[in-house]
């Protein structure tokens, strides 16, 4: 895996390539928290060169989002592969790892991946916890 970090002012974006799995995430954690101490607000993930990401990678996705949302920023992936578009839509955290609403309305993206990423709809995040009781690490 390596990791593209360019920033601005309290802005960044974090290109993702390769691989995220076990082995991995300890990388992308160390990284999220560098930014968090660097001052940054607003994290925008750029996954375009992402091959492959288990449930591992979207377990650390949650949790770099709350560790953002409890600094007062933001975390937003952008460009997820379709394993992890995937995961996202059956766990129905789409709204908040990717900003859709948290219910049906129009699509903000467009393409044939964008129907795949419309969460089901939920009230909130204890919805997402009732849906799925044991992530690994008790993120949620």
């Amino acid at each position: 895996m390596n990791i593209y970090r360019h920033d601005r002012r309290t802005r960044t974006l974090l290109t993702l390539a390769g691989e995220i799995d076990l082995e991995t995430v300890p990388l992308m954690r160390a990284t999220f928290e560098r930014c968090l101490r660097d001052g940054m607000r607003v994290i925008d993930v750029d996954l375009t060169p992402v091959t492959f990401c288990d449930c591992s990678g979207l377990n650390t996705f949650i949790e770099a989002f709350l560790h953002s949302t409890a600094a007062g920023g933001t975390l937003r992936l952008h460009y997820p592969p379709p394993m992890l578009a995937w995961m996202i839509d059956l766990s129905g955290c789409g709204f908040v790892l990717m900003g859709l609403p948290a219910v049906p309305g129009p699509a903000p993206l467009q393409g044939p991946l964008s129907a795949a990423l419309i969460p089901r709809p939920v009230a909130g995040i204890e919805a997402v916890r009732q849906l799925a009781p044991a992530v690994s690490g008790g993120v949620l």
